[in-house]
Formats: C-alpha cells, sequence, structure tokens
C-alpha cells in the first residue's frame, strides 16, 4: 500500500468515527449515521479529486473506502452511548483526523505533480472540509469556525511545513511526519491549553455630524 493511500484510509476511518458520534448527538438512525460518516470521511477527499482531475475519484477507484465507511459507522451507532463524554471524544478524534487528512491532501497534489501554492491548498481543504460538512448539515457550530480556534491554522502550518522541509531536501516520509505533528500539535494546544488566534472586534459606527 503506498503512503498516499495508507493516509487515506486512515484519515476516512477516524474522521467516519466523527461522523458517527455527531449523528448520535443528532439522535439519528443508522442510515443517518451512514450518511453522515460518508459524507465526513471522504467530503473532503473527494473534492481534491475532482479539482486535480485525478482519473477517478479515490473512493470510487477503490470502493473498500465504502466498506469502512460502514465499519465506522455501525460501531458508533451501537457502541456510541457507551462514551460518557462523547463530545470531548468527538473533538479529540477530529484533531487525529484532521492532520492525517491535512498529509493525505498534501501529499496526494504532490505525488500528482502539483506546485506548492496546490499543495497546501489541497492539504488544507481536505482536512478541513469534510468536517465543516458534517457540522453544518448537523446544524452544529462548525469547528472549523469557532471564534479563534487553531483550526485551519493548524492544517496550514502543518501544510507548510511540509512544503518548507521538501524544498530544503527532506523525504516525504519525514515531512509528513513533520506535518502530522505540527497540526495536531496546534490543533491540541487550541483544545487542551485554549490558545486562540486573536479576532477581530469592531467598533460600532459612530453617527457623528460634523
Amino acid at each position: 500500500m503506498t503512503l498516499p493511500a495508507f493516509l487515506d484510509f486512515a484519515s476516512v476511518f477516524v474522521f467516519a468515527l466523527t461522523g458517527g458520534l455527531v449523528a448520535s448527538r443528532a439522535q439519528l438512525d443508522l442510515v443517518g449515521f451512514t450518511f453522515l460518516a460518508a459524507l465526513t470521511g471522504i467530503g473532503g477527499g473527494t473534492t481534491r479529486d475532482l479539482i486535480l482531475g485525478r482519473d477517478q475519484v479515490f473512493w470510487v477507484a477503490e470502493p473498500v473506502y465504502l466498506s469502512i465507511i460502514c465499519v465506522a459507522a455501525v460501531l458508533t451507532f451501537f457502541g456510541a452511548h457507551l462514551i460518557h463524554r462523547r463530545y470531548s471524544v468527538l473533538v479529540w478524534l477530529d484533531a487525529v483526523a484532521l492532520c492525517i487528512a491535512v498529509s493525505a491532501g498534501m501529499l496526494t497534489a504532490r505525488t500528482l505533480g502539483a506546485s506548492w501554492p496546490i499543495e497546501i491548498v489541497m492539504g488544507v481543504m481536505t482536512g478541513c472540509l469534510g468536517g465543516l460538512l458534517r457540522d453544518v448539515v448537523c446544524n452544529e457550530v462548525p469547528l472549523v469556525l469557532k471564534q479563534g480556534e487553531l483550526y485551519v491554522t493548524a492544517a496550514l502550518a502543518g501544510v507548510v511545513t511540509s512544503v518548507v522541509l521538501i524544498a530544503i531536501g527532506v523525504n516525504d516520509q519525514l515531512s509528513i511526519a513533520a506535518c502530522v505533528g505540527v497540526t495536531f500539535a496546534l490543533r491540541a494546544g487550541a483544545i487542551a491549553l485554549g490558545w486562540r488566534l486573536p479576532t477581530y472586534k469592531h467598533q460600532p459606527p459612530q453617527n457623528v455630524v460634523k
């Protein structure tokens, strides 16, 4: 199995688990669990492959990804009730999925010969889009858009780190490890330590006539 395929498998499974956990919070049926698991698991990668013009979208070329999604949906449907702090588990699983998916998106673009700006965009999009779709469909505030949250920033930092390392001659394996490490470290800091970026604060307009 190639490294891009392994990363896709891992990110699809973990993101699908988060989709199932969100479905449990919304009290959906098994079909709803499967739909959300699929939307979360393959949403980012599908968009990536369509934009990059791959011969086939990754899960169309390898339908086993659909089996992985179904397994994740069934596991969460029958096991979510055993998790007492479900939202906390969801957030941490999402962090793991993010750092893997970011790496998968970036490496896929690199393998297809894309330039480094496209690698960055594909990495961030692959990591963030599935979770965004999941939360929007379930009418939850998307993690990616929470005020000051280090989410897109974590993904961007990880991808840029990898691109810089490749530029100075580091091999793919180490650059991917660095991408995963930087992305997860920043996301974990946001979750556990409350790391935030400053947000825009405006003052109300003053209706003063001079």
